[in-house]
């Protein structure tokens, strides 16, 4: 019903914004890890949001980008998950953090959340793993899409992807949880003609 808001920021209280659009003061509910990344009041504001309407309440949830609002929606997806506790999940972990833990099963870091114990987080894993795109995930990490503007070949594109995946199994053979070894291997910039070992080295850094 209401996809953006975009209006003026009038107040800022612990985890509850007021977004003024024309002369509507509108009560929008955001992760505490979103509070450090508002503007000062009187500025202005652009929220993604999520409208939730129960027999007893009607919320707006927001977030600052797409991405972040797609994984809310995943998020109370699951069976047991309220727009609160997701909201919760989203203070505590970033979008790119669930979804690295979901597709390397890490339940240990989704239960990191505030009342997440770890059936919940193993559920999140469960219901989540089939609707997060793996091969996304590492075109992400590779920049697939700059190698192309550069005017790399799809050839060249799949080879950096193996490359990505090569290392971030090498990182869990020496130890690592897969969820930090593929945020090691993504903090890499990748050159097209990187070899697995060169970007084991530069994500070692990262970690």
């Amino acid at each position: 019903m209401i996809r953006y808001l975009k209006g003026i920021l009038a107040e800022a209280g612990e985890t509850e914004i007021v977004v003024e659009v024309q002369g509507i003061g509108y009560a929008v509910n955001v992760p505490v890890s979103m509070m450090e990344q508002l503007p000062a009041l009187g500025e202005e504001i652009k929220l993604y949001t999520y409208f939730s309407v129960r027999e007893d309440a009607m919320q707006l949830f927001g977030f600052l980008n797409r991405e972040d609002l797609q994984m809310y929606r995943l998020l109370i997806s699951v069976n047991g998950i309220g727009p609160k506790a997701g909201l919760g999940m989203m203070g505590t972990l970033t979008g790119e953090d669930i979804r690295y833990a979901v597709m390397s099963e890490d339940a240990k870091t989704i239960a990191k959340a505030p009342g997440i114990g770890p059936k919940t987080a193993k559920k999140v894993i469960l219901e989540l793993k089939d609707k997060i795109d793996l091969e996304e995930m590492v075109a992400d990490a590779v920049g697939q899409d700059s190698l192309r503007t550069a005017g790399a070949s799809d050839k060249a594109g799949a080879g950096s992807q193996a490359v990505v995946q090569d290392a971030i199994e090498a990182l869990v053979v020496l130890g690592y949880p897969k969820t930090d070894a593929a945020r090691a291997v993504r903090g890499v910039e990748l050159a097209e003609d990187m070899t697995v070992e060169e970007l084991l080295k530069k994500s070692l850094k990262n970690l």
